[in-house]
């Protein structure tokens, strides 16, 4: 393939943290991707309960990619109305992008597990291949074997032999990544936050200044 990959991750970014930013990173390298499309979801299907609003967590995720000019912020889900499905943004960055360009859609190794539950999955490998991020100590090999029949088996089929298979067509394949441990959730930063505790290292500098100004995740424990 002539034409440069992207990346695409996606999430709620509750808010987005350095877990996320060094996921990105670790399949821009290790794919030799061009860049990586960070996606805010407006309305998440899989998650009720959001803290943050919608801006809130766009202007969380502008500060935490502006300095890093591989990371690009694509808006498109935050102003959508109803449910965010994947499939759909995938869909519409397909028909942008062009059918040639390798799109690689990014996503840790317990999301991957429940893929089966995504609304119209097996669409998603028409429109991009799925590098799954795998932590140190967590080989998606060994857990995939308890996985949903029909996924475990799009995974047996689909396994390519290296992350450079990215750029040998423009979807299809399945890729694992080595992750570095980095054992850092949204979910101990929000706690972090209503306890008063420091976000430093945790989040860009940028982010944690926005946290405090704005008041976000005070009171939630």
């Amino acid at each position: 393939m002539s034409q440069q990959a992207i990346g695409i991750l996606g999430g709620t970014f509750d808010p987005i943290h350095n877990g996320h930013l060094r996921l990105a990173q670790e399949a821009l390298e290790q794919c030799s991707l061009d860049a990586i499309r960070i996606i805010p979801s407006g309305t998440p299907p899989h998650r009720n309960g959001l803290h943050a609003n919608a801006q809130q967590r766009l202007a969380m995720a502008k500060l935490a990619v502006q300095d890093n000019p591989a990371f690009v912020l694509d808006e498109r889900e935050i102003h959508r109305a109803g449910p965010c499905y994947t499939v759909d943004t995938l869909t519409e960055l397909r028909a942008e992008l062009g059918a040639q360009r390798p799109l690689c859609l990014l996503m840790g190794g317990d999301a991957f597990l429940q893929l089966h539950t995504w609304h119209n999955w097996k669409q998603l490998f028409e429109l991009a291949h799925i590098a799954v991020m795998q932590r140190n100590g967590r080989p998606l090999g060994n857990a995939i074997e308890q996985a949903d029949t029909s996924l475990r088996d799009e995974y047996r089929a689909r396994l390519a032999p290296a992350p450079q298979a990215v750029h040998e067509s423009p979807a299809g394949s399945i890729l694992v990544l080595d992750m570095p441990t980095l054992e850092i959730s949204a979910t101990a930063i929000r706690n972090r936050c209503a306890q008063g505790g420091s976000l430093r290292y945790l989040v860009p500098d940028a982010v944690a200044h926005y946290i405090q100004s704005h008041h976000l995740y005070t009171g939630i424990c």
